[in-house]
Protein backbone atom coordinates (compact mmCIF):
# COMPACT_ATOMS: atom_id res chain seq x y z
CA UNK A 1 0.00 0.00 0.00
CA UNK A 2 1.41 3.37 -0.96
CA UNK A 3 1.58 6.44 1.25
CA UNK A 4 -1.24 8.05 -0.77
CA UNK A 5 -3.46 5.06 -0.14
CA UNK A 6 -2.75 5.30 3.58
CA UNK A 7 -3.86 8.93 3.49
CA UNK A 8 -7.15 7.89 1.91
CA UNK A 9 -7.77 5.22 4.52
CA UNK A 10 -6.85 7.25 7.58
CA UNK A 11 -6.87 10.97 8.29
CA UNK A 12 -4.57 10.52 11.28
CA UNK A 13 -1.06 9.05 11.30
CA UNK A 14 -0.79 5.52 12.61
CA UNK A 15 0.66 5.06 16.06
CA UNK A 16 3.50 2.75 17.04
CA UNK A 17 1.22 -0.24 17.71
CA UNK A 18 -0.50 0.07 14.34
CA UNK A 19 2.83 0.35 12.55
CA UNK A 20 4.29 -2.65 14.35
CA UNK A 21 1.28 -4.85 13.62
CA UNK A 22 0.95 -3.83 9.97
CA UNK A 23 1.99 -6.31 7.33
CA UNK A 24 4.60 -4.19 5.61
CA UNK A 25 6.30 -1.92 8.14
CA UNK A 26 5.64 -4.48 10.88
CA UNK A 27 7.13 -7.33 8.85
CA UNK A 28 10.12 -5.22 7.96
CA UNK A 29 10.59 -4.18 11.60
CA UNK A 30 10.49 -7.70 13.03
CA UNK A 31 12.68 -9.03 10.25
CA UNK A 32 15.28 -6.36 10.94
CA UNK A 33 15.16 -7.21 14.63
CA UNK A 34 16.05 -10.84 13.88
CA UNK A 35 18.77 -10.05 11.36
CA UNK A 36 20.30 -7.35 13.60
CA UNK A 37 20.51 -9.90 16.40
CA UNK A 38 22.24 -12.25 13.97
CA UNK A 39 24.81 -9.58 13.04
CA UNK A 40 25.75 -8.90 16.65
CA UNK A 41 25.68 -12.60 17.50
CA UNK A 42 28.25 -13.21 14.76
CA UNK A 43 30.37 -10.26 15.93
CA UNK A 44 30.60 -11.26 19.58
CA UNK A 45 31.15 -14.97 18.92
CA UNK A 46 33.83 -14.16 16.34
CA UNK A 47 35.51 -11.85 18.89
CA UNK A 48 35.44 -14.57 21.54
CA UNK A 49 36.85 -17.19 19.17
CA UNK A 50 39.61 -14.97 17.79
CA UNK A 51 40.66 -13.62 21.18
CA UNK A 52 40.71 -17.13 22.61
CA UNK A 53 42.83 -18.32 19.69
CA UNK A 54 45.35 -15.46 19.63
CA UNK A 55 45.10 -13.42 22.83
CA UNK A 56 45.45 -10.28 20.71
CA UNK A 57 43.05 -7.33 20.73
CA UNK A 58 44.40 -6.30 17.34
CA UNK A 59 43.45 -9.72 15.98
CA UNK A 60 39.93 -9.19 17.32
CA UNK A 61 39.87 -5.83 15.54
CA UNK A 62 40.34 -7.64 12.22
CA UNK A 63 36.83 -9.11 12.57
CA UNK A 64 34.96 -5.76 12.34
CA UNK A 65 37.47 -4.65 9.70
CA UNK A 66 36.42 -7.64 7.59
CA UNK A 67 32.73 -7.15 8.37
CA UNK A 68 32.54 -3.44 7.72
CA UNK A 69 35.46 -2.35 5.52
CA UNK A 70 33.50 -3.39 2.38
CA UNK A 71 31.28 -0.36 3.15
CA UNK A 72 34.11 1.87 2.02
CA UNK A 73 34.36 0.03 -1.30
CA UNK A 74 30.78 -0.72 -2.32
CA UNK A 75 28.33 1.35 -0.27
CA UNK A 76 27.86 4.11 -2.83
CA UNK A 77 27.45 1.61 -5.66
CA UNK A 78 24.89 -0.29 -3.60
CA UNK A 79 23.12 3.00 -2.87
CA UNK A 80 22.81 3.75 -6.58
CA UNK A 81 21.36 0.26 -7.10
CA UNK A 82 18.80 0.99 -4.37
CA UNK A 83 17.68 4.21 -6.09
CA UNK A 84 17.00 2.55 -9.42
CA UNK A 85 16.49 -1.12 -8.69
CA UNK A 86 14.37 -3.62 -6.81
CA UNK A 87 15.20 -2.89 -3.16
CA UNK A 88 13.53 -6.07 -1.90
CA UNK A 89 15.65 -8.24 -4.19
CA UNK A 90 18.77 -6.33 -3.17
CA UNK A 91 18.02 -6.82 0.53
CA UNK A 92 17.37 -10.54 0.04
CA UNK A 93 20.62 -11.06 -1.87
CA UNK A 94 22.56 -9.24 0.83
CA UNK A 95 21.03 -11.34 3.60
CA UNK A 96 21.81 -14.54 1.71
CA UNK A 97 25.47 -13.52 1.57
CA UNK A 98 25.42 -12.78 5.31
CA UNK A 99 23.94 -16.22 5.90
CA UNK A 100 26.63 -17.79 3.72
CA UNK A 101 29.37 -16.12 5.77
CA UNK A 102 28.00 -17.09 9.19
CA UNK A 103 26.64 -20.48 8.12
CA UNK A 104 29.78 -21.43 6.20
CA UNK A 105 31.92 -20.61 9.25
CA UNK A 106 29.65 -22.67 11.48
CA UNK A 107 29.89 -25.61 9.08
CA UNK A 108 33.68 -25.35 8.88
CA UNK A 109 34.02 -25.27 12.67
CA UNK A 110 31.76 -28.30 13.05
CA UNK A 111 33.90 -30.28 10.59
CA UNK A 112 37.36 -29.04 11.60
CA UNK A 113 37.55 -28.30 15.32
CA UNK A 114 41.33 -28.75 15.55
CA UNK A 115 42.35 -25.37 14.11
CA UNK A 116 43.96 -22.97 16.57
CA UNK A 117 45.90 -19.73 16.69
CA UNK A 118 46.11 -17.50 13.66
CA UNK A 119 44.86 -20.25 11.36
CA UNK A 120 41.55 -20.26 13.18
CA UNK A 121 41.53 -16.47 13.37
CA UNK A 122 42.14 -16.20 9.61
CA UNK A 123 39.18 -18.43 8.79
CA UNK A 124 36.90 -16.40 11.10
CA UNK A 125 38.05 -13.15 9.47
CA UNK A 126 37.52 -14.57 5.96
CA UNK A 127 33.97 -15.69 6.80
CA UNK A 128 33.28 -12.30 8.37
CA UNK A 129 34.40 -10.68 5.12
CA UNK A 130 31.79 -12.66 3.17
CA UNK A 131 29.13 -11.55 5.66
CA UNK A 132 30.45 -8.00 5.30
CA UNK A 133 29.85 -7.98 1.56
CA UNK A 134 26.28 -9.11 2.18
CA UNK A 135 25.85 -6.33 4.69
CA UNK A 136 26.98 -3.62 2.28
CA UNK A 137 25.02 -4.94 -0.71
CA UNK A 138 21.72 -4.89 1.13
CA UNK A 139 22.43 -2.14 3.65
CA UNK A 140 21.59 1.05 1.70
CA UNK A 141 18.37 -0.54 0.45
CA UNK A 142 17.38 -1.43 4.03
CA UNK A 143 18.07 2.11 5.22
CA UNK A 144 16.07 3.70 2.40
CA UNK A 145 12.93 1.56 2.73
CA UNK A 146 11.26 3.08 5.82
CA UNK A 147 9.98 6.32 4.14
CA UNK A 148 8.37 4.13 1.47
CA UNK A 149 6.39 2.14 4.04
CA UNK A 150 4.92 5.06 6.01
CA UNK A 151 3.46 8.51 5.46
CA UNK A 152 5.64 11.57 6.02
CA UNK A 153 3.74 12.44 9.21
CA UNK A 154 4.42 8.90 10.47
CA UNK A 155 8.14 9.10 9.76
CA UNK A 156 9.31 10.39 13.20
CA UNK A 157 7.47 7.52 14.91
CA UNK A 158 8.78 5.02 12.36
CA UNK A 159 12.36 6.29 12.72
CA UNK A 160 12.15 6.03 16.51
CA UNK A 161 10.92 2.46 16.12
CA UNK A 162 13.71 1.77 13.64
CA UNK A 163 16.26 2.09 16.42
CA UNK A 164 14.68 -0.83 18.31
CA UNK A 165 15.93 -3.68 16.07
CA UNK A 166 19.51 -2.53 16.49
CA UNK A 167 18.97 -2.02 20.20
CA UNK A 168 17.39 -5.41 20.79
CA UNK A 169 20.01 -6.94 18.52
CA UNK A 170 22.80 -5.53 20.68
CA UNK A 171 21.18 -7.08 23.74
CA UNK A 172 19.97 -10.39 22.35
CA UNK A 173 22.76 -11.11 19.87
CA UNK A 174 25.73 -10.94 22.27
CA UNK A 175 23.80 -12.62 25.09
CA UNK A 176 22.62 -15.51 22.93
CA UNK A 177 26.01 -15.78 21.25
CA UNK A 178 27.94 -15.93 24.53
CA UNK A 179 25.56 -18.49 26.05
CA UNK A 180 25.51 -20.66 22.93
CA UNK A 181 29.32 -20.54 22.72
CA UNK A 182 29.60 -21.76 26.30
CA UNK A 183 26.87 -24.41 26.15
CA UNK A 184 26.89 -25.66 22.56
CA UNK A 185 30.00 -24.23 20.94
CA UNK A 186 30.73 -21.48 18.40
CA UNK A 187 29.69 -23.61 15.39
CA UNK A 188 26.10 -23.76 16.59
CA UNK A 189 26.14 -20.03 17.41
CA UNK A 190 27.23 -19.13 13.88
CA UNK A 191 24.54 -21.44 12.49
CA UNK A 192 21.94 -19.55 14.54
CA UNK A 193 23.19 -16.27 13.04
CA UNK A 194 22.77 -17.71 9.53
CA UNK A 195 19.23 -18.81 10.37
CA UNK A 196 18.35 -15.27 11.45
CA UNK A 197 19.48 -13.81 8.13
CA UNK A 198 17.54 -16.45 6.20
CA UNK A 199 14.38 -15.71 8.17
CA UNK A 200 14.57 -12.02 7.25
CA UNK A 201 15.17 -12.90 3.59
CA UNK A 202 12.00 -15.00 3.70
CA UNK A 203 9.98 -12.15 5.21
CA UNK A 204 11.12 -9.83 2.44
CA UNK A 205 9.32 -12.08 -0.04
CA UNK A 206 5.93 -11.12 1.43
CA UNK A 207 6.52 -7.46 2.38
CA UNK A 208 5.08 -5.01 -0.15
CA UNK A 209 7.42 -2.11 -0.89
CA UNK A 210 6.01 0.60 -3.20
CA UNK A 211 8.18 2.39 -5.74
CA UNK A 212 9.90 5.57 -4.59
CA UNK A 213 8.63 8.91 -5.84
CA UNK A 214 9.29 8.81 -9.57
CA UNK A 215 8.29 12.44 -10.05
CA UNK A 216 11.66 13.48 -8.66
CA UNK A 217 13.72 11.12 -10.79
CA UNK A 218 13.79 13.27 -13.87
CA UNK A 219 16.28 15.59 -12.24
CA UNK A 220 18.79 12.78 -11.85
CA UNK A 221 18.19 10.05 -14.39
CA UNK A 222 21.85 9.03 -14.31
CA UNK A 223 21.60 7.92 -10.67
CA UNK A 224 25.18 9.09 -10.34
CA UNK A 225 27.04 8.88 -7.07
CA UNK A 226 28.49 12.33 -7.76
CA UNK A 227 25.00 13.88 -7.64
CA UNK A 228 24.49 12.63 -4.08
CA UNK A 229 27.96 13.74 -3.00
CA UNK A 230 27.38 17.22 -4.45
CA UNK A 231 24.02 17.48 -2.69
CA UNK A 232 25.54 16.55 0.67
CA UNK A 233 28.54 18.84 0.17
CA UNK A 234 26.32 21.86 -0.48
CA UNK A 235 23.94 21.05 2.40
CA UNK A 236 26.21 21.77 5.37
CA UNK A 237 23.78 20.61 8.12
CA UNK A 238 23.32 17.32 6.27
CA UNK A 239 27.11 16.99 5.89
CA UNK A 240 27.60 17.55 9.63
CA UNK A 241 24.85 15.07 10.43
CA UNK A 242 26.79 12.46 8.45
CA UNK A 243 29.89 13.42 10.45
CA UNK A 244 27.83 12.78 13.60
CA UNK A 245 26.81 9.38 12.25
CA UNK A 246 30.47 8.51 11.56
CA UNK A 247 31.33 9.59 15.10
CA UNK A 248 28.62 7.35 16.53
CA UNK A 249 29.97 4.40 14.56
CA UNK A 250 33.52 5.17 15.72
CA UNK A 251 32.47 5.64 19.34
CA UNK A 252 30.30 2.53 19.59
CA UNK A 253 32.64 0.00 17.94
CA UNK A 254 35.08 -0.39 20.90
CA UNK A 255 32.20 -1.65 23.03
CA UNK A 256 32.58 -4.85 20.97
CA UNK A 257 36.27 -4.82 20.03
CA UNK A 258 37.58 -4.02 23.51
CA UNK A 259 35.00 -6.06 25.45
CA UNK A 260 37.04 -9.31 25.57
CA UNK A 261 40.14 -7.50 26.83
CA UNK A 262 38.13 -5.46 29.35
CA UNK A 263 36.46 -8.63 30.60
CA UNK A 264 39.88 -10.24 31.05
CA UNK A 265 41.19 -7.23 32.99
CA UNK A 266 38.17 -7.48 35.29
CA UNK A 267 38.67 -11.21 35.83
CA UNK A 268 35.82 -12.47 33.62
CA UNK A 269 35.43 -14.74 30.62
CA UNK A 270 33.04 -15.26 27.71
CA UNK A 271 30.01 -14.72 29.94
CA UNK A 272 31.37 -11.35 31.03
CA UNK A 273 31.91 -10.36 27.40
CA UNK A 274 28.25 -11.10 26.72
CA UNK A 275 27.17 -9.18 29.84
CA UNK A 276 29.19 -6.11 28.87
CA UNK A 277 28.02 -5.94 25.27
CA UNK A 278 24.43 -6.67 26.29
CA UNK A 279 24.61 -3.84 28.82
CA UNK A 280 25.29 -1.48 25.94
CA UNK A 281 22.12 -2.74 24.28
CA UNK A 282 20.13 -2.48 27.50
CA UNK A 283 21.21 1.12 27.87
CA UNK A 284 20.17 1.71 24.29
CA UNK A 285 16.75 0.29 25.12
CA UNK A 286 16.37 2.81 27.92
CA UNK A 287 17.64 5.43 25.48
CA UNK A 288 14.68 4.74 23.19
CA UNK A 289 12.30 5.63 26.03
CA UNK A 290 14.27 8.78 26.86
CA UNK A 291 14.45 9.74 23.19
CA UNK A 292 10.69 9.31 22.80
CA UNK A 293 10.10 11.57 25.80
CA UNK A 294 12.54 14.21 24.53
CA UNK A 295 11.32 14.22 20.90
CA UNK A 296 8.24 16.48 21.37
CA UNK A 297 9.94 18.61 24.01
CA UNK A 298 13.50 19.14 22.82
CA UNK A 299 14.82 19.97 19.36
CA UNK A 300 16.41 17.04 17.56
CA UNK A 301 19.61 19.06 17.09
CA UNK A 302 19.98 19.43 20.86
CA UNK A 303 19.19 15.76 21.45
CA UNK A 304 21.99 14.79 19.05
CA UNK A 305 24.57 16.76 21.08
CA UNK A 306 23.31 15.40 24.40
CA UNK A 307 23.54 11.86 23.06
CA UNK A 308 27.11 12.24 21.78
CA UNK A 309 28.31 13.58 25.13
CA UNK A 310 26.57 10.78 27.03
CA UNK A 311 28.26 8.24 24.75
CA UNK A 312 31.61 9.92 25.48
CA UNK A 313 30.96 9.76 29.23
CA UNK A 314 30.08 6.07 29.01
CA UNK A 315 33.19 5.23 26.97
CA UNK A 316 35.39 7.13 29.44
CA UNK A 317 33.63 5.27 32.25
CA UNK A 318 34.78 1.97 30.75
CA UNK A 319 38.36 3.19 31.11
CA UNK A 320 37.80 3.99 34.78
CA UNK A 321 35.75 0.89 35.74
CA UNK A 322 37.34 -1.31 38.40
CA UNK A 323 34.54 -3.89 38.65
CA UNK A 324 32.33 -5.71 36.18
CA UNK A 325 29.29 -3.93 37.58
CA UNK A 326 30.79 -0.47 37.03
CA UNK A 327 31.84 -1.46 33.51
CA UNK A 328 28.29 -2.63 32.77
CA UNK A 329 26.93 0.68 34.06
CA UNK A 330 29.35 2.60 31.84
CA UNK A 331 28.39 0.43 28.86
CA UNK A 332 24.71 1.14 29.55
CA UNK A 333 25.37 4.89 29.62
CA UNK A 334 27.24 4.61 26.32
CA UNK A 335 24.36 2.66 24.79
CA UNK A 336 21.83 5.23 25.96
CA UNK A 337 23.81 8.11 24.49
CA UNK A 338 24.35 6.23 21.26
CA UNK A 339 20.66 5.53 20.63
CA UNK A 340 19.51 9.02 21.67
CA UNK A 341 21.93 10.64 19.22
CA UNK A 342 21.44 8.15 16.37
CA UNK A 343 17.63 8.29 16.51
CA UNK A 344 17.49 12.08 16.28
CA UNK A 345 20.28 12.27 13.70
CA UNK A 346 18.52 9.65 11.57
CA UNK A 347 15.24 11.56 11.71
CA UNK A 348 16.92 14.81 10.70
CA UNK A 349 18.70 13.10 7.79
CA UNK A 350 15.57 11.40 6.44
CA UNK A 351 13.62 14.66 6.58
CA UNK A 352 16.33 16.55 4.67
CA UNK A 353 17.04 14.04 1.89
CA UNK A 354 15.09 14.20 -1.42
CA UNK A 355 13.42 10.91 -2.30
CA UNK A 356 15.32 10.41 -5.56
CA UNK A 357 18.67 10.62 -3.69
CA UNK A 358 17.69 8.62 -0.64
CA UNK A 359 19.46 5.38 -1.50
CA UNK A 360 22.75 7.09 -2.31
CA UNK A 361 22.66 9.44 0.66
CA UNK A 362 21.86 6.53 2.97
CA UNK A 363 24.83 4.76 1.40
CA UNK A 364 26.92 7.71 2.61
CA UNK A 365 25.22 7.23 5.98
CA UNK A 366 26.39 3.61 5.99
CA UNK A 367 29.90 4.57 4.88
CA UNK A 368 30.06 6.93 7.82
CA UNK A 369 28.47 4.74 10.46
CA UNK A 370 29.68 1.31 9.42
CA UNK A 371 32.84 2.45 7.64
CA UNK A 372 34.05 4.18 10.80
CA UNK A 373 33.83 0.94 12.74
CA UNK A 374 36.87 -0.81 11.22
CA UNK A 375 38.84 2.42 11.67
CA UNK A 376 37.83 2.50 15.33
CA UNK A 377 38.61 -1.21 15.70
CA UNK A 378 42.13 -0.82 14.29
CA UNK A 379 42.87 2.34 16.29
CA UNK A 380 41.53 1.00 19.58
CA UNK A 381 43.10 -2.43 19.03
CA UNK A 382 46.51 -0.94 18.27
CA UNK A 383 46.37 1.40 21.29
CA UNK A 384 45.21 -1.44 23.53
CA UNK A 385 48.04 -3.75 22.45
CA UNK A 386 50.64 -0.94 22.43
CA UNK A 387 49.64 0.87 25.62
CA UNK A 388 46.63 -0.48 27.50
CA UNK A 389 42.93 -1.18 27.18
CA UNK A 390 42.19 1.80 29.41
CA UNK A 391 44.17 4.12 27.13
CA UNK A 392 42.20 2.87 24.13
CA UNK A 393 38.88 3.77 25.76
CA UNK A 394 40.16 7.28 26.58
CA UNK A 395 41.31 7.90 22.99
CA UNK A 396 37.84 7.07 21.70
CA UNK A 397 36.18 9.28 24.34
CA UNK A 398 38.39 12.21 23.33
CA UNK A 399 37.40 11.81 19.69
CA UNK A 400 33.71 11.88 20.64
CA UNK A 401 34.14 15.09 22.63
CA UNK A 402 35.83 16.70 19.61
CA UNK A 403 32.93 15.70 17.33
CA UNK A 404 30.38 17.06 19.80
CA UNK A 405 32.24 20.38 19.84
CA UNK A 406 32.33 20.53 16.03
CA UNK A 407 28.70 19.54 15.44
CA UNK A 408 26.95 21.88 17.86
CA UNK A 409 23.13 22.17 17.69
CA UNK A 410 23.09 25.48 15.82
CA UNK A 411 25.30 24.03 13.07
CA UNK A 412 22.79 21.23 12.37
CA UNK A 413 19.87 23.53 11.50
Amino acid sequence: MTADEHVKKSARPRGAFQLLTGRDFGGFFWGRLVTASAVYLHSVVAAIVVYGATGSVFAVALVPVAQFAPQLLLALVAGAWADRGDVARQIIFGRLLCAAGSGGLGLWLSVDDDATGWVLASVVVAASLIAGFGFVIGGPAMQSVTPLLVRRDELPTAMALNTAPMTVGRVAGPAVGAVMTQLAGPAQAFAAAAAGHLLFAGLMLIIRIPDSDRTERGVDESYSVAAAVRHVWHDRPLLLLLVVVAGLGFGSEPTATLAPALARDLGGGAGTVGALTSSFGAGAGLGIIVSSWMAPRVRHEVVVSVGIMLLAVGVAGCAAAITVELAMLAMAAAGGGFIVASSSAGTLIQLRVPGHLRGRVMALWMMGFVGARPVAAVVSGAVADGLSVRAAWLVVAACLVAIAAWCRPRSLV
